[in-house]
């Protein structure tokens, strides 16, 4: 078995292509998937946006300095 990326050889894959993965028990696909999305948030910026910014860092300062600005506007956002 290879130990090393600079090594050569065969990989040693006990992995068979008989197992059945379905009949694992706890096993749930998309088990996770729910959760994720709920603290995924991706925002596309419309191209003219995002030139104005350097990098994901540029814009999370902008909208932290506009968010400083109008609290009373978060505060509202936040409420169901």
């Amino acid at each position: 078995m290879a130990t090393s990326h600079d090594e050569t050889g065969p990989i040693d894959d006990e992995l068979r292509p008989n197992y059945d993965f379905r009949a694992l028990r706890g096993v749930v696909r998309g088990k996770y998937a729910a959760r994720y999305r709920e603290r995924l948030r991706v925002v596309r910026l419309a191209d003219d946006v995002a030139a104005a910014f350097a990098d994901e860092a540029a814009v999370n300062n902008a909208l932290r300095e506009y968010l400083r600005g109008h609290p009373a506007e978060l505060v509202a956002r936040r409420l169901p």
